[in-house]
């Protein structure tokens, strides 16, 4: 019986990708070994369906708590896809080795209770392939990674801990900056060979035994090369002759110098296990990338998947596929600049003596020849085709749960595919497909499977949505979650909307849910969760949370009849919501400091944007009235204040005199200068017109500016230039002009009372013997 043979390898890279598949060919293995959890191993056989299409990623959660998830990524350049593919495609049989990911999860959780708790290991970036050893104390996201590393380490020290990043090492000897390059380069490149894995097996040999004498390795590492040597014994024991193992680089040694099977044992006996499910889940090249926070990711997956489909002569067509994304944005790439492109391409890797031009040597020719130098266009080649986006598919034979196979039929239904890059959305909701359309989004949102999000629309049509919808490879677990409330959207959606009104307490909380379930056309939780809402509101007296409940209810009053919703269950509650705001709002907006006036300020905004959004005149009257007294109030903050009096003078309740006539007195030099310049911003707050088109007022503002005695005006100028930088730019201009113009008549501060001088004089004596002035 022949030794196995071992190819390390690193998990998403092209040129090892094409070796493994060389060799084995060449050797014709009756039985492939890849490192991966066992827990998978029923559902490896989908991977030859013609329906599964990478990037993908198989899925282990726990269906107790689906919030405990692990994705092992694959893209079509990943060694172990491309040996998985092989082997189903050419009758081999293909086992899974690694230790159970079902162990590796029961010990976390007993981590857990003797430690400080960790979330739940739900990110995209949890990967459980390696083709080095975990990072020290790792994270789910990191613990496994293929070349974890850290340049952004300890910078006292050129280098980092061996067993952390053992790569750097190498590549420093070699001249590289960092282990990524030289990997990329020497590996990644290769058109060729078998040569290459006995080279990487010395390699990782040599690397090993220093780290070993370094420090002794982590125990997870070593409970999980034991049970890779434990299933590799099984294999040879049933009688396997010729076996092709493929796994991390790190593991190699491990696996060719076995210790004796009892010590393995020993290690793995009496560990616990947790029971786990596993399914494929469609994957992105935006999370294959470092920048994504996996672990064991590549740079440019965009650049790899280039490689992989072209092994002739993949400079010339990158450079080409370079050209045709720039003409497709109207900018200039002739077949000229890409031959020039080219022959630098050729020439800076010539000059940096390596054999072929790589991914930067390619970008530099780009910038200089088909960019003309400009960086901008260089960003837009990063993002369509170094990173080169796409969402991967799962056949119709993956095992789902029933949710998850109510929201793919209606997906097709409705005709509104997942996509992996960020897609716009317009929704016009006088058409029934839009309209469902929308219902699914705001009942996926209620789901807590943030699909799409609901942008501002712009203009003033009630029937239009706008959806800024992207899909992302975690939403899957967040689906798996989701059928814990119901097997169809609809069901599950109605199933939380009616637990979230159970478990309500703030009243702000339950109008965004009325408004949730509204939108989300939910009709048989409607009833309970308005139920809850009114006992909640009746016992509500904080004037601060009612003012926020407020808007949400607006919402629905105002766009009920275009989403086909029963709007008047909350009309009567918005009624009464508005009437005690206004009957509480002086005595809330009292004895407020700088802070609380300023949270005041938005609630007043908000909720007087609701009151033109009603437009019922019964409702403005009742506001109105709570803005004057407001208005009226002494010792109200200058901010409030202000903004109370530009409210009314818009809306036509406070005439022009008399707003010229409270501005005068809130800018007395009497007061106090920080006061003044608080009254001011409230009153101008986003808007300058009002002094533009009225003469008294501007000229108001203008005297009082030019009385400021200097020791008050240096204080004052950042609120003063506060207030003016909200202003649009076209007005700012306007007001700058008008300044530079002068010859404004200036209207003089009026004052509470006229004052007689010579009744004053016959005062002045008793006052300075009361204060003792001779």
């Amino acid at each position: 019986m022949s030794e196995p043979a071992i190819f390390g390898i690193r998990h998403h890279g092209p040129g090892s990708a094409r070796s493994v598949l060389k060799a084995l060919a060449e050797l014709q293995p009756d039985l492939i070994l890849v490192e991966g959890p066992p827990d998978a191993q029923e559902v490896l056989p989908l991977a030859a369906d013609p329906g599964m299409k990478p990037p993908v990623a198989l899925l282990l959660y726990d269906p107790a708590e689906p919030r405990r998830a692990v994705y092992y990524p694959f893209a079509e350049f990943s060694p172990e896809w491309q040996a998985i593919r092989h082997g189903l495609q050419h009758a081999i049989p293909v086992r899974l080795m690694d230790l159970p990911q079902a162990i590796r999860l029961a010990l976390e959780i007993e981590a857990e209770t003797t430690t400080e708790p960790v979330g739940p290991v739900d990110e995209a970036a949890a990967d459980a392939d390696s083709s080095e050893p975990p990072a020290v104390n790792p994270t789910e996201e990191d613990r496994d990674s293929d070349e974890d590393e850290d340049e952004d380490e300890d910078e006292t020290s050129t280098l980092p801990d061996l067993r952390r990043d053992p790569l750097r090492w190498v590549a420093e000897a070699a001249g590289y900056g960092d282990g990524e390059r030289w990997w990329e380069h020497l590996v990644e490149q290769r058109q060729d060979s078998r040569e290459l894995f006995q080279a990487i097996r010395e390699l990782m040999a040599t690397l090993r035994a220093e780290a070993d004498a370094q420090s002794p390795p982590e125990e997870a590492e070593q409970r999980r090369e034991a049970a890779m040597r434990v299933q590799l014994r099984a294999a040879r024991k049933e009688g396997f002759e010729r076996i092709a193992v493929i796994c991390g680089a790190w593991h190699v040694p491990a696996l060719s110098d076995v210790p004796p099977a009892r010590e393995d044992n020993a290690r793995l006996k009496g560990l616990p296990k947790r029971k786990l499910a596993a399914t494929w889940v469609p994957w992105t090249h935006g999370r294959l990338t470092h920048a994504s926070g996996y672990g064991a990711g590549v740079e440019a997956p965009g650049f790899y998947q280039h490689l992989w489909d072209s092994a002739g002569e993949p400079t010339t067509r990158w450079l080409a596929r370079i050209a045709q994304l720039l003409r497709e944005h109207d900018l200039i790439a002739s077949t000229a600049s890409v031959i020039e492109a080219a022959r630098l391409a050729e020439a800076l890797a010539a000059l940096r003596e390596r054999p072929r031009p790589t991914l930067e040597e390619l970008n530099e020719a780009a910038l200089a020849v088909l960019c003309h130098g400009e960086t901008a266009p260089l960003r837009l080649i990063e993002e369509q085709l170094i990173l080169g986006e796409r969402l991967g598919e799962v056949p119709d034979g993956t095992s789902m749960l029933p949710l998850q196979q109510d929201l793919q039929r209606q997906q097709k239904r409705l005709r509104l595919p997942p996509e992996a890059g960020q897609r716009l959305l317009e929704l016009d909701l006088r058409k029934p497909n839009d309209l469902e359309r929308s219902q699914l989004l705001h009942r996926l949102n209620l789901l807590d499977i943030p699909w799409g999000r609901a942008e501002r629309a712009s203009g003033k049509g009630t029937f239009k949505e706008h959806w800024r919808l992207r899909w992302q490879p975690e939403l899957a677990v967040a689906v798996i979650e989701a059928n814990l409330w119901g097997n169809a959207v609809l069901d599950a959606a109605t199933a939380r909307a009616r637990d979230k009104a159970q478990h309500g307490e703030q009243l702000s909380e339950l109008t965004d849910l009325v408004e949730q379930t509204l939108l989300a056309e939910l009709p048989d939780a409607i009833g309970e969760v308005m139920e809850r809402l009114q006992n909640v509101a009746a016992l509500t007296s904080d004037i601060p949370h009612l003012m926020d409940s407020l808007p949400p209810l607006a919402r629905v009053l105002r766009y009920g009849n275009v989403r086909q919703t029963d709007a008047g269950l909350v009309g009567h509650v918005v009624d009464g919501l508005i009437a005690r705001i206004a009957i509480g709002l002086p005595s809330a907006c009292g004895s407020l400091d700088d802070e609380a006036a300023q949270a005041m300020f938005d609630r007043l905004r908000a909720t007087n944007t609701v009151m033109g959004l009603l437009r019922n005149p019964e409702q403005t009257a009742i506001w109105q009235g709570a803005l004057a007294k407001l208005s009226d109030q002494s010792g109200l903050h200058g901010l409030l204040a202000g903004y109370a009096c530009r409210l009314l003078f818009e809306q036509g309740a406070l005439p022009p005199p008399e707003t010229a006539r409270r501005m005068g007195l809130a800018l007395s030099l009497t007061g106090e200068p920080i006061q003044a310049a608080a009254w001011l911003e409230g009153f101008l707050h986003g808007s300058g017109l009002l002094l533009l088109h009225n003469e008294a007022l501007w000229g108001i503002l203008d005297a009082w500016v030019s009385e400021l005695p200097g020791e008050a005006f240096t204080p004052l100028l950042p609120l003063l230039r506060r207030t003016f930088a909200g202003f649009p730019a076209p007005e700012r201009r306007q007001i700058g002009e008008r300044v530079r113009r002068g010859g404004v008549k200036r209207t003089a501060i009026a004052s509470e009372t006229e004052v007689d001088v010579a009744r004053a004089d016959r005062v002045l004596p008793v006052a300075a013997r009361l204060l003792g002035i001779a």
